[in-house]
């Protein structure tokens, strides 16, 4: 079995970036600028930003964090999203998810422009995206999608099936794997005979956020297994997929950690990238 290591592809990725950062600073004397927005003290966030931040700087790109209490009034966030609207200095917007209960998550992912939408949940990419235009995606699935392109470059026709519908993972995920011409099913908590589903895949997408919830039984001999759930556990941190049992049947796994998050990451900071020099061209 192969142990797909999204670490080592994440770094690669990021190699890359950075040539890309310097030869876009050569020509236009510019640097594509971050800024995150974070409110609220919740530790994973914390994490996740810090994280952020470190692999933007490491590539070279400009990048700012700005910090909310978490009792911060909604119109003083979606006054500073206007405000970096303006910002040719910014290329990329990303609000840290989840937001306090009193600010309403809609508005402010629809305050974003879609120009500088890095994480691609504007309702305008998620429609260009589905309609097959050009878009930003979201993150999290455009990592799994380089990972499961590293294993198998050539996806036409091939049967995949993704667990679980979120607006985060599971319905941009089936996009990209439609547009390489895949067959796609996607599957959730309440489909009927979700082992038969899974068994027929070539790739499986694990994006429920239930530990260790596809077993080795679900997995046809030599399946492609992307394990996108962080789960914590008495064990500790887990994925969605039972990890010792799919990796005697599966051709390809990522584990937990280690697999689907540096990738994210690194997505990220070629998203920002990529909006940058999109409104170069424009």
């Amino acid at each position: 079995m192969i142990l797909i290591d999204g670490k080592k592809v994440a770094a690669e990725l990021r190699e890359e970036l950075k040539k890309e950062v310097s030869n876009l600073k050569a020509k236009y004397n510019k640097t594509p600028g971050l800024t995150v927005i974070l409110i609220g003290d919740m530790a994973p966030s914390q994490i996740y930003v810090r994280m952020k931040e470190k692999a933007a700087n490491e590539v070279g790109l400009k990048s700012e964090v700005i910090k909310y209490p978490n009792e911060v009034e909604e119109k003083t966030v979606l006054d500073k999203i206007h405000e970096l609207n303006k910002d040719d200095g910014v290329s990329g917007i990303l609000v840290q998810l989840p937001l306090p209960k009193h600010i309403d998550k809609q508005k402010v992912i629809e305050k974003i422009l879609p120009s500088k939408d890095v994480d691609g949940f504007h309702p305008m990419n998620v429609g260009n995206l589905s309609s097959g235009y050009d878009s930003s995606v979201p993150c999290t699935p455009l990592g799994c999608y380089l990972l499961i392109k590293k294993i198998e470059p050539n996806l036409s026709g091939k049967k995949a099936v993704v667990v679980g519908r979120s607006n985060l993972n599971g319905k941009p995920m089936t996009q990209l794997l439609l547009k390489e011409n895949c067959t796609v099913t996607i599957t959730h908590s309440k489909t009927k005979d979700l082992k038969e589903e899974c068994l027929k895949g070539d790739i499986i997408v694990a994006a429920v956020g239930i530990p260790e919830f596809v077993r080795g039984d679900w997995v046809k001999k030599d399946a492609i297994v992307i394990d996108v759930g962080i789960n914590k556990t008495e064990k500790g941190i887990v994925g969605d997929v039972a990890f010792d049992e799919v990796s005697k049947v599966a051709k390809a796994l990522t584990p937990v950690p280690g697999g689907v998050g540096p990738m994210t990451i690194a997505c990220l900071l070629k998203n920002t990238i990529e909006c940058f020099k999109k409104s170069k061209k424009n």
